[in-house]
């Protein structure tokens, strides 16, 4: 599942705090999770998360990224335990579609 936003808008460190961000992104990773959900019948097919990638709509000077990030981080270490979420990447980027200041990619290894 790819690409979910928050339903919050502008850049973090300029519109939303850094608590807001992590707000937005907890938000957009529990929408891919719904939406996993939707289609699997059920998170319990999830066997690992191949991939977590965070993007964060910034200033160019702002530096707390992987604060905001820790947002879908948490959720998902909460949920799946340590052995089943990877690695992250953390992005900070100039926009992201819809003027959202948080994007989400998750990436599942599913059971058959």
């Amino acid at each position: 599942m790819a690409g979910h936003v928050p339903i919050y808008l502008g850049l973090v460190g300029r519109d939303l705090s850094v608590r807001e961000g992590y707000d937005a992104a907890r938000a957009a990773c529990l929408s891919g999770l719904a939406a996993a959900r939707v289609y699997l019948g059920s998170l319990d097919r999830i066997r690992a998360i191949a991939k977590l990638a965070v993007s964060l709509a910034t200033p160019a000077d702002f530096q707390e990224h992987p604060k905001v990030a820790d947002g879908a981080s948490e959720l998902l270490l909460n949920l799946f335990g340590a052995d089943l979420v990877p690695p992250r990447i953390v992005l900070g980027v100039s926009s992201i579609p819809l003027g959202m200041p948080v994007e989400v990619e998750l990436v599942f290894e599913i059971e058959a």
